[in-house]
């Protein structure tokens, strides 16, 4: 497979993860508006640290899943029913009350950078979520776990990562002073990408019977 199409890949996937808004994206917007960008810059650089030691070790645990194939039988149904009912909650029920950002209070007087590895940190999430994504894209043939297949993928999730962290710190000024509108719109695209997940699970399940 082509580095320059798992690299996408994994910057796409990446991007997917990290646009609802959390504590990571909204720090970096917060610290960005308080300290200036190159703030926000150097803790969202702190985050894709982490990130990218995230995605490895997630990409290493979803090649040891793919040869035992009953464990991933067992995670993608798990899985479908997980993503399903997130399509539900955010298309149908968070759509009628915004919902409230976060603001997390920051008083630590250490380099934002350090600040930004140890929430990505304590966020385990990517994790298990990476994990999932590299299966599901290795299943449809778009990816081998071969060592540069994986550097490759790791790479355009910690560019992706950056990427929308930098959205945030560039486009907060509009989001806050739309927060429902753009919380609104937010839940129906974050509804139709788990929706989207959803159906492809079922898809892979389904050719598995």
């Amino acid at each position: 497979m082509n580095i320059t199409v798992v690299f996408i890949l994994g910057l796409t996937v990446a991007i997917i993860g990290v646009a609802p808004p959390g504590l990571l994206n909204m720090t970096a917007a917060k610290i960005s508006l308080k300290e200036g960008h190159i703030r926000g810059i150097v803790f969202s650089i702190g985050v894709c640290a982490v990130v990218l030691l995230q995605t490895y070790v997630a990409s290493v645990f979803a090649r040891y899943l793919t040869k035992h194939a009953e464990v991933v039988d067992v995670l993608q149904r798990v899985a479908f029913v997980i993503f399903v009912l997130i399509t539900i909650y955010f298309l149908l029920i968070s759509k009628s009350k915004p919902a409230q950002q976060i603001k997390p209070q920051m008083r630590s007087k250490h380099s934002r950078f350090f600040q930004g590895m140890f929430l990505s940190a304590i966020n385990v999430f990517p994790i298990p979520y990476q994990a999932y994504m590299t299966i599901t894209i290795a299943s449809f043939g778009w990816m081998t776990f071969d060592q540069i297949s994986i550097i490759s993928y790791v790479a355009g999730a910690g560019m992706g990562t950056f990427v929308m962290l930098y959205m945030y710190i560039f486009f907060f000024d509009k989001i806050k002073g739309k927060s429902f509108t753009s919380q609104k719109g937010m839940n129906y695209v974050i509804g139709g990408v788990t929706g989207v997940i959803s159906i492809i699970t079922l898809i892979n399940i389904i050719k598995e019977l």
